[in-house]
């Protein structure tokens, strides 16, 4: 059964900069050897995510790209996905955009906004989750 993972921003470090918590994410992933796709709201935030994910902890290394580049490697571990371009299958999903990600997956992580006035259309992708049969869970961060 596929899984979908809410994490609500809570500290301080995460709500002033909510991609740092994808950047966590994404190192999570990295450490238990599993492939995702970040799926960016916009070329603009992929192109701020991929910088961010070299520079936000100087004692990790996040192997990543954004897709659709000439050089691009399937063995990458993390890949940056802006609209429009194809986002590869993967195991594990971390969604930034509006719509809730229903293609197969084992996982998707959804990050939900520190501002609780913003955290509607979420209380409305979780009852997509919800109805799609996916095992739901919550996580304050």
């Amino acid at each position: 059964m596929p899984r979908a993972d809410f994490y609500l921003i809570a500290k301080p470090r995460f709500a002033a900069q909510p991609l740092l918590l994808v950047c966590e994410l994404a190192r999570r992933a990295c450490d238990g050897n599993q492939f995702a796709v970040v799926l960016a709201r916009d070329a603009a935030q992929a192109e701020e995510l991929d910088d961010l994910l070299w520079a936000f902890d100087p004692d990790a290394y996040v192997p990543h790209q954004i897709a659709g580049s000439d050089d691009e490697d399937e063995v990458t571990p993390v890949l940056i996905v802006a609209p429009g371009t194809e986002a590869p299958p993967r195991p594990l999903a971390i969604n930034l955009r509006d719509a809730a990600w229903t293609a197969p997956c084992e996982r998707v992580l959804e990050v939900v906004p520190a501002d609780p006035s913003a955290r509607g259309p979420l209380r409305e992708r979780w009852k997509q989750y919800q109805a799609l049969g996916y095992d739901l869970n919550k996580h304050d961060m």
